[in-house]
């Protein structure tokens, strides 16, 4: 048995044909004209950071965020690992599994204060007139 494909494809071309008829006779899409820029900055929020460095830029904001969290972590950490040293017991295996957690708590904050460190000034490297070092790229 032959099937009909005139079909489907009058269908598809009366729905394409009926949205095209619909967006083109939109006074929407009809009066505005803009261009990218424009159209960029009427897409952006009305809170939304419009530089990418700088004190509100959004990877300074992005990067102090992370370190917020981090350091949250590492409290939390250093607190159970405390925890667990209390209640070990003496067993010499729970101690150094507390002595463990600890210690690796304080090295992440150490990492994390560091990579805080270097992503500021690789930003500030970035900004038009901040210091970097003396050198500005």
């Amino acid at each position: 048995m032959k099937r009909n494909r005139t079909i489907p494809v009058v269908i598809f071309s009366a729905a394409f044909a009926a949205l095209l008829a619909l967006f083109s006779s939109s006074p929407t899409f009809a009066a505005v004209n803009l261009t990218i820029g424009q159209g960029a900055s009427s897409a952006r929020g009305v809170d939304q950071a419009t530089d990418l460095f700088g004190s509100a830029g959004i990877f300074t904001t992005v990067s102090n965020v992370m370190l917020f969290v981090v350091g949250a972590i590492s409290v939390i950490m250093v607190v159970i690992g405390g925890l667990r040293y209390v209640i070990s017991g003496g067993n010499s295996g729970n101690v150094t599994a507390a002595k463990n957690t600890i210690l690796y708590a304080i090295v992440g904050l150490i990492i994390s204060i560091m990579a805080y460190a270097i992503i500021n000034f690789v930003i500030s490297s970035f900004i038009p007139g901040g210091n970097a070092g003396g050198t500005n790229l």
